[in-house]
């Protein structure tokens, strides 16, 4: 039966709760194997933020038990502290300071005297961000502004090259969020990650692709021109729809070599209502800016031919179930999940809104564009 009350799991059980939490186990699971209440498993992996806590080690000089031990045995055979050092290559004192803090003569015992400085050596270090406010300040006014925190870590290597102490991994900055007990990061901020979440999650989900309909004339990816596959040329999009509820969509464009971003607010998802509105937006660009368009096989494509017509951009149309040939604009929507989170209904949201939107993406530093913005990326390349 499973056991109520407080935690107070042991190392073993915390070692086994850690290792089973990383082979995506559920809190069910985990605490059946360790007759355990769910409860508290869950409390207890909430609190760590869905972190495993780095295991402790000890410092190259610190006594060992089995120092301790010859400590101990030469007491017992009236061995002088002087006489117990040179045996351990230790300095007098430091022989003396550890009988006197576990006893003294009479009473030091090796494996309590261990245990006792082990529990006595749990000084937490203060994280980085809890003691330099500048770098505190400037992490949570980026994640308010939406950055992720892999972006805020490499737009301070840039934004700061000469100045060690504004380096932050990303690592750290999510661990700040998830493990509250650092104080340095309000938990509210973890409401502007992508994901919402509040800890670490333990094993990531998978999705399945969806069959499509036959486009008439689709043009295959595999025909797309060498210049858009490496990405050295800019005027080539991917493109897709996001769905809301209540049946409303957003047309999302993502240019492949800068990254850069356009949202399109469309009445629909039949062919009718997405191929004008795409058409009249592209039509704004630069024409080295239209080169051309890679789709997935959803219908509201299907008149593909009007948009070429209308743009004098080539469609080309990815593999069914194979939206990795897409990867900028799957990346890029799934980033924009943030902004428009499952249960949103998409046909409130303005066109100048999703310019607003489209364009904080765009002032945003991306890891694959060396911590550059796409905003900055795409004005370089056009000047």
């Amino acid at each position: 039966m499973a056991r109520g009350g407080r935690p107070g799991f042991s190392a073993n059980e915390r070692k086994e709760l850690w290792k089973r939490r990383r082979e995506g186990q559920t809190i069910a699971a985990i605490a059946a194997s360790l007759s355990r209440d769910p409860r508290n498993v869950s409390r207890f992996i909430a609190k760590h933020g869905g972190i495993p806590p780095q295991e402790r080690t000890r410092a190259s000089r610190a006594l060992t038990l089995s120092d301790r031990e010859l400590i101990s045995r030469g007491l017992a055979t009236g061995q002088s502290l002087r006489a117990i050092a040179q045996s351990l290559g230790r300095p007098p004192s430091t022989i003396s300071r550890e009988v006197s803090r576990h006893g003294g003569r009479d009473a030091y015992r090796a494996v309590s005297a261990d245990e006792r400085a082990w529990e006595l050596a749990k000084r937490p270090k203060r994280c980085r961000l809890a003691v330099h406010q500048g770098l505190r300040d400037i992490v949570a006014a980026k994640l308010a502004e939406n950055w992720a925190p892999q972006q805020i870590s490499g737009w301070l290597k840039t934004e700061f090259p000469e100045d060690e102490s504004m380096r932050l991994s990303h690592e750290s900055i999510y661990r700040t969020l998830f493990i509250q007990a650092r104080g340095a990061l309000k938990k509210e901020l973890t409401a502007h990650l992508r994901s919402h979440r509040t800890m670490r999650r333990a094993q990531a989900s998978t999705a399945c692709g969806q069959g499509r309909g036959q486009i008439v004339g689709a043009v295959s990816i595999r025909e797309r021109p060498a210049e858009a596959e490496d990405r050295a040329v800019p005027g080539h999009w991917e493109g897709d729809l996001i769905s809301g509820v209540n049946n409303s969509h957003i047309a999302t464009l993502v240019e492949r070599s800068t990254r850069y971003l356009m949202l399109i607010k469309v009445a629909g998802k039949s062919t009718d209502q997405v191929v004008p509105e795409l058409a009249r937006h592209v039509r704004r660009l630069p024409a080295e800016l239209r080169k051309s368009l890679t789709w997935d096989r959803g219908m509201e494509m299907a008149r593909h031919k009007d948009f070429t017509m209308a743009t004098k951009m080539a469609v080309f149309f990815c593999d069914p179930r194979s939206p990795w040939q897409r990867g900028s604009n799957e990346n890029t929507n799934g980033l924009l999940r943030q902004y428009f989170p499952d249960g949103t209904d998409l046909s409130t949201i303005s066109q100048a809104e999703l310019d607003r939107i489209a364009r904080q993406m765009n002032e945003r530093p991306r890891a694959t564009l060396g911590f550059r913005t796409p905003a900055v990326t795409l004005s370089q390349l056009l000047h």
